[in-house]
């Protein structure tokens, strides 16, 4: 074991929706607006390829 613990894995970011805000740094604060964002992404992606899916399957029983 080294003495620094470089070897350990970063915490993960987590963010509750509604949690107090005061306490964090502007770096903290622009990480969770980055996380935020991806996952925003990530939720219009699934809702467009959902919704492909839908409009193909009601266009084969029309």
């Amino acid at each position: 074991m080294s003495l620094y613990d470089d070897d350990q894995p970063k915490k993960k970011i987590v963010h509750e929706i509604g949690s107090d805000l005061s306490q964090l740094s502007v770096d903290e604060l622009t990480a969770r607006i980055a996380l935020l964002s991806e996952e925003i992404a990530r939720l219009e992606a699934e809702r467009a390829r959902k919704s492909a899916s839908r409009s193909a399957a009601e266009g084969l029983f029309r």
